[in-house]
């Protein structure tokens, strides 16, 4: 075995990986990851000085990354980046679908009924999240499939296989990007090689922006929703952002390349757990 066997199989040198949602909690945990392992990170979002922020932070570990805005609903905004960065870089290998979300008017209030929820709101958070994730695979991937090459990750989430009280919206969209990451990896294996993978990550519970009122107070205690999910959680406790990233620096690498079509849970044990 050779003295640089890890590096050959876990390692992402020279290889150029698009994060999008690469401001938020999980997608600059994952970037971070992919930088340590040697791949150049472009952050690509919404909001510009967050996606400045995480690239500083990216390079002050030692990684190289570059911040560009983009929208993943337009797709000529997807496309104008793609060519920006095939121009400066020559090359796209890792595409990360991390942007995403729940969105408030989709997720029940307590004390309402499912027949009071907003149908707008449910076209909203499927929006956001199933077709956030087909525009980027659709628009990356062309360039990942003319190269013979690429690993696409989608974010999936413990909601799309279990019933999770009051967020009926975000667990449909999340069940819907499981079914498209199957379809897909099996589209693009079998139209382009088996050098063209995709998977997806299916994150427990992880305080980010967007759940923090929901699962702990401002004294940083445990609301009443935050205790019934450590206790159905073995791990006994939340994940930690950079939790996510060895699993999807492993998918992207030489040592998962028949590895396609898979969900991989990364949960404390939520997922299999009875809560008996």
């Amino acid at each position: 075995m050779s003295e640089n066997w890890l590096r050959d199989q876990f390692g992402l040198d020279h290889q150029v990986a698009i994060v999008t949602g690469g401001g938020g909690t999980l997608g600059r945990a994952m970037a971070h990851g992919l930088a340590q392992a040697g791949a150049h990170v472009v952050l690509a979002g919404r909001r510009q000085a967050l996606l400045d922020e995480a690239a500083k932070e990216i390079e002050a570990a030692g990684g190289t990354a570059t911040a560009l805005t983009t929208d993943v609903h337009d797709a000529d905004r997807l496309a104008a980046l793609r060519d920006d960065v095939l121009a400066r870089f020559g090359r796209i290998d890792i595409l990360i679908n991390a942007a995403g979300g729940n969105v408030p008017g989709a997720t029940l209030p307590p004390g309402h009924s499912i027949f009071e929820l907003p149908v707008g709101a449910l076209r909203e958070v499927v929006d956001l999240n199933l077709f956030g994730t087909v525009l980027p695979s659709q628009v990356f991937g062309r360039a990942m499939a003319d190269a013979g090459r690429g690993s696409i990750i989608n974010i999936s989430s413990m909601t799309a296989t279990r019933a999770i009280s009051r967020v009926v919206g975000y667990s449909a969209a999340k069940a819907a990007i499981e079914n498209f990451t199957r379809w897909l990896a099996v589209e693009l294996a079998r139209s382009y090689g088996d050098g063209l993978r995709v998977n997806a990550i299916a994150p427990g519970f992880f305080i980010g922006e967007q759940n923090r009122a929901l699962l702990i107070d401002d004294a940083g205690n445990l609301t009443e929703r935050g205790a019934q999910i450590i206790a159905h959680t073995p791990a006994g406790r939340f994940g930690l952002a950079d939790e996510v990233s060895g699993t999807v620096v492993w998918l992207c690498s030489p040592a998962a390349r028949f590895v396609t079509g898979a969900v991989i849970p990364i949960d404390g044990g939520f997922g299999v757990s009875s809560g008996v």
